[in-house]
């Protein structure tokens, strides 16, 4: 069920861009998400931890190959769930040697949602307004009588699903740290 939560959890924030401007679009391979108009390639991941140092080596070599292209391409290894909220430069050690290049980009979600969107605080507004969405899913779950998990184990954390949210994953994120919950 965890698996199967982050797999629509990706969906979700992979999907949704594509509504917001209309300059968004999902290729079937290679990046997850490009905005060509703007040149911007995505990766994007559900988690800080995903990848392996295989992996991250490999997309990142792919990102420079990107850039080797065109010198006004941006490359983004875009986070759901970060460490910290950042747009900054991706640094990442290649046969023992460090490299870093400003078009080549480690984003949290609330700063892609700001890159999108142009307000700082856009990703905090969407979960403020997902809390009402999932009681609607829940309600129609309930009828349906699928059980999930995930929301019994944020119920424990606050009644409050936000707030569980909140606590879990996103107290470093912009606009989250005077939210009223």
């Amino acid at each position: 069920m965890d698996k199967s939560n982050t797999n629509h959890i990706g969906y979700f924030h992979q999907n949704i861009f594509k509504y917001i401007d209309g300059e968004w679009d999902v290729p079937k391979q290679g990046f997850d998400l490009i905005n060509e108009k703007e040149k911007i390639y995505v990766e994007m991941k559900n988690k800080h931890n995903t990848m392996n140092s295989s992996s991250a080596q490999k997309t990142y070599i792919a990102m420079q190959n990107k850039i080797l292209k065109s010198a006004d391409i941006q490359c983004m290894l875009v986070e759901v769930i970060a460490k910290k909220s950042q747009n900054a430069p991706w640094k990442i050690t290649l046969n023992a040697e460090q490299y870093l290049h400003d078009n080549i980009r480690r984003v949290s979600i609330d700063k892609f949602y700001e890159i999108v969107t142009g307000n700082a605080t856009a990703f905090r507004n969407l979960c403020e307004v997902l809390p009402q969405v999932l009681d609607d899913v829940i309600k129609t779950l309930e009828q349906e009588t699928i059980k999930n998990s995930v929301f019994e184990e944020l119920n424990q954390i606050s009644p409050n699903l936000l707030k569980s949210l909140y606590l879990l994953s996103f107290s470093q994120y912009e606009g989250f740290d005077n939210l009223e919950i």
